[in-house]
């Protein structure tokens, strides 16, 4: 017979209070004797077994006391802090986090991997994890904050993400030319308000996304699409489950896919605000970038540029490519890219899944405007509508993430990762290597 939920509250307290306690009379993780790594992971697993068995219970139950019977609408990082404070040892507080996160990937704990428990379970309930899809897409309040003044110049600079609108077209800009456009925490937050406001804007009729000119020498001068994940940020313990790998996710490439939840008309016709969005691959889309393209309604490439997914090579998942590469490729196609990592020039056959109009990087530029003009019919965005809703069932989608939530935590710790990171020291420059993968 399950425990109440006040039971298994208070045998998750007790066993989060004996990991605690096994864990703080050893040495830091890089250090531990042989019997010294038994004995935590005894402890871990046993905290674990008693965050699942409450979850697994009562994960409605939970999300409901955290939401308020799902009045309250809180974000992920929100969430887990509010899960933090009002069931202690369900996942880190936010001095454990604090620790953690001060740590070079090889020297944590991996607490993150109880935040993939705890995003496992809400998302797999089916009333919680649905709730909590629709809150992630809401407008972030930067977005709000920042769209006033969007509307009446055009312009916003997020920092790693410039946002133009010009012939009623929101044109963003990836510019982190110190990386190549790797992506980090900063470029997932700058990312997503730069999507809610061109889609919060009633001046932009369509999207483009496109990477900015580089400074790297081998570089310089030319535009580059995506390096994907930074990974001399997930070396140096920088790069978050909750804050890159879920929120990038569930937030800015989820907007570009079904739009943005508001408030706004009546309650009749509430449906995400969307709009077409066009990408233009310049150089190379590796990783997260190659990722992106899946949910864009028309993708051009310069002939010269290549993609690729090298995620398991580098031990981790390629977001949400194994949910919707398939379908661009084929099943077959879909696993040489993911598993074996295959490269594809833009120019290649098999690239037509992927891309729809390639062209001499002389003429990108116009081919670009072309597409745009296409994108502006009236009737385009209802029909996207219902394409998306037709190849990605939302409830697919949620159950897909559930999955990743956990899988990803605990691909983030295991050995082969951290050894393959361990390359990217503090020192190392991710513009030198990554491209080459």
């Amino acid at each position: 017979m399950n425990a109440t939920l006040e039971e298994a509250r208070a045998a998750l307290g007790r066993a989060a209070e004996q990991e605690e306690h096994v864990l703080s009379a050893l040495p830091e993780p890089a250090g531990r004797s042989p019997g010294q790594r038994a004995a935590a992971t005894a402890a871990v697993d046993a905290a674990r077994d008693a965050r699942c068995a409450l979850l697994d219970a009562h994960a409605e139950e939970v999300y409901d006391e955290l939401t308020a019977a799902r009045t309250r609408r809180l974000r992920l990082a929100e969430l887990a802090a509010a899960a933090a404070n009002a069931f202690p040892g369900l996942v880190p507080g936010p001095d454990r986090l604090a620790r953690e996160q001060a740590r070079q990937q090889p020297d944590k704990e991996g607490h993150e991997i109880d935040q993939g428990i705890f995003f496992n379970r809400v998302l797999n309930a089916p009333r919680a994890g649905a709730h909590l899809l629709d809150t992630m897409l809401r407008p972030t309040p930067r977005a709000l904050d920042l769209i006033e003044e969007f509307t009446r110049t055009g312009i916003a600079d997020l920092g790693s993400v410039r946002v133009e609108r010009r012939d009623g077209v929101a044109r963003l800009t990836m510019c982190r030319d110190d990386c190549l456009n790797a992506e980090d925490n900063r470029q997932v937050e700058d990312m997503e308000t730069a999507v809610d406001i061109a889609l919060l804007d009633p001046g932009v009729e369509v999207g483009l996304l496109r990477g900015g000119e580089m400074s790297h020498h081998r570089y310089r001068g030319r535009r580059v699409f995506s390096a994907g994940i930074n990974l001399k940020a997930l070396h140096n313990g920088t790069i978050s489950l909750v804050d890159f790998l879920l929120r990038r996710e569930l937030g800015y490439i989820h907007k570009l896919l079904r739009g943005l939840l508001t408030d706004d008309g009546p309650a009749w016709r509430a449906q995400p605000r969307q709009k077409p969005w066009v990408a233009a691959v310049d150089t190379f889309a590796i990783g997260g970038g190659t990722q992106l393209l899946l949910v864009f309604d028309h993708v051009l490439a310069a002939s010269d540029a290549y993609l690729s997914l090298p995620a398991a090579q580098e031990g981790i998942i390629p977001g949400a490519a194994a949910l919707r590469l398939t379908r661009h490729t084929g099943p077959r196609p879909a696993r040489e890219i993911i598993l074996a990592g295959r490269r594809i020039p833009a120019d290649e056959a098999q690239a037509r899944g992927l891309i729809d109009e390639v062209h001499d990087p002389d003429n990108l530029d116009l081919a670009i405007e072309r597409s745009l003009q296409r994108l502006r019919g009236p009737a385009v965005i209802a029909n996207r509508r219902m394409l998306n809703f037709t190849e990605e069932p939302l409830d697919g989608f949620r159950r897909y993430m559930a999955e990743f939530a956990l899988q990803q935590a605990l691909r983030m710790y295991s050995t082969d990762v951290v050894t393959k990171v361990s390359r990217f020291s503090v020192a190392s420059s991710p513009t030198s290597e990554r491209p080459h993968t």
